[in-house]
């Protein structure tokens, strides 16, 4: 599969919703292409849209208007069991509460979406390898409560890889972790990324941030660099 098969394009997309003061527009005309094994920081204040940007390019929200296309694949034109296919084959996502099910151990977590899609030949296994690759093979059989934040986290990028996504989506995946293990957690999202998974991390941490390949202000409903925009604002 080439590069260009995907490639992740977001164009023009606007999200409003209707409140009792009339219509409100979160995203406005937003756009944004990112390459296959790209690392994108999306930084912006609280309710700029950011979570609301993700849930869209995922497939979990789709826009007022606007396009998002994953290679040949335009994913706001998905329906029924060709959307639920996509969610489950090509993105996966770590948010800031990691989502494991507390009464199943790690590697239990790491399998349940290929079992969910039907995969159960070689999901152990497969499981297995994931959790060596993100650091944690001595965890497999250690349920959450045993696990700390950072190889929770860790378990949850797993389980988001299983059944071989493309795009990994992280909704301030560190927001929860002090400053190291937050920082081991950001290089093992850049390791990912090397191997060809392009990762979008929504993020408060500045500093974790310029870890990533590249850095985006999300701001009155549209992106922009974000060293154009801290020189916008004087910086």
């Amino acid at each position: 599969m080439t590069e260009a098969a995907r490639r992740l394009v977001v164009e023009d997309i606007v999200m409003q919703y209707a409140t009792p003061a009339g219509p409100s527009r979160v995203l406005d005309g937003l756009s944004l292409t990112a390459e296959q094994g790209e690392t994108v920081a999306i930084l912006g204040p609280s309710g700029s849209g950011k979570s609301t940007l993700l849930n869209i390019i995922g497939s979990l929200d789709r826009p007022t208007s606007g396009t998002v296309r994953l290679g040949e694949t335009e994913v706001t034109s998905l329906e029924g069991t060709a959307l639920a296919d996509f969610r489950a084959r090509d993105v996966g996502f770590v948010f800031q509460d990691h989502h494991l099910l507390p009464q199943l151990t790690a590697i239990e977590n790491v399998m349940l979406p290929a079992l969910a899609a039907g995969g159960t030949d070689g999901a152990e296994q497969h499981a297995r390898e994931l959790l060596e690759r993100v650091g944690v093979t001595g965890r497999a059989d250690a349920f959450p409560a045993k696990l700390s934040g950072g190889e929770r986290q860790r378990v949850a990028a797993a389980r988001a890889l299983i059944n071989g996504a493309r795009l990994l989506l992280c909704d301030e995946p560190t927001g929860n972790l002090d400053r190291d293990t937050g920082a081991r957690l950001i290089g093992l999202l850049r390791e990912l990324a090397a191997d060809g998974v392009t990762v979008l991390v929504v993020t408060h941490n500045v500093e974790q941030a310029g870890l990533l390949g590249r850095m985006l202000l999300l701001r009155e409903g549209k992106l922009a660099p974000w060293e154009e925009a801290a020189e916008g604002e004087g910086a």
